[in-house]
């Protein structure tokens, strides 16, 4: 069995996060993709959107997909979220499954400050996400690799210039978020509040989705 783990804050997720899950799934022939909300990454502010509603907004974002699955094990979990906490875990419910690790390039640097690291890599194949195109304009094919003294497979994806920061700043904004999450994942936002400077304040979801 080919198992994929794609981890992440998703503070808001978006369809960039849909696709390249999608193309993953494909791209490797995965069995089944867990997409795993953190509940609190070491890496990171812990002032973000709580984990409950990150959560609800990851399930909203991927209900439906055949082959993806919301796994909660780091929010169920608690406290900080070290990786590989989680592929242990994993591990035991699937033990004959080659677990495959999902990480953005830009996370590539950071690896030496995980967690454990070391015995992380042991447990999955590390696979670095990358926008790199041949110069017809096909993803490149998956190469063996190595990065920084890590031995990795490079998947590319498809280019989505959308961030979870820059939806943060237009909900704020008032203004749509229509083509940059899933209309489920705008109404939630809208019916929540989240996001916006005042909370308690009261949002049209209809127009954030329809606009």
């Amino acid at each position: 069995m080919r198992l994929g783990l794609f981890g992440g804050s998703f503070d808001p997720p978006h369809v960039g996060h849909l696709l390249v899950a999608q193309d993953a799934l494909a791209a490797l022939h995965l069995d089944h993709l867990l997409v795993i909300p953190a509940a609190q990454q070491p890496l990171k502010d812990h002032h973000g959107t709580s984990a409950v509603h990150r959560l609800a907004m990851v399930q909203a974002c991927f209900a439906g997909i055949p082959g993806i699955e919301v796994d909660p094990v780091e929010i169920e979990r608690g406290g900080l979220s070290y990786m590989v906490d989680t592929v242990e875990a994993v591990h035991r419910r699937w033990p004959a499954a080659v677990l495959h690790l999902l990480v953005g390039r830009d996370v590539v640097p950071t690896l030496p400050r995980w967690h454990d690291v070391d015995r992380l890599l042991r447990l999955v194949r590390l696979v670095v996400l990358t926008r790199e195109t041949a110069p017809d304009g096909r993803p490149l094919p998956i190469d063996g690799e190595s990065d920084g003294g890590v031995v990795a497979e490079y998947l590319a994806t498809r280019r989505v210039d959308i961030s979870s920061t820059e939806i943060r700043s237009r909900v704020r904004d008032g203004r749509s978020i229509r083509g940059f999450v899933p209309d489920a994942v705008a109404t939630y936002i809208a019916s929540t509040g989240l996001y916006l400077e005042h909370p308690r304040e009261s949002i049209d979801a209809e127009r954030i989705v329809r606009a």
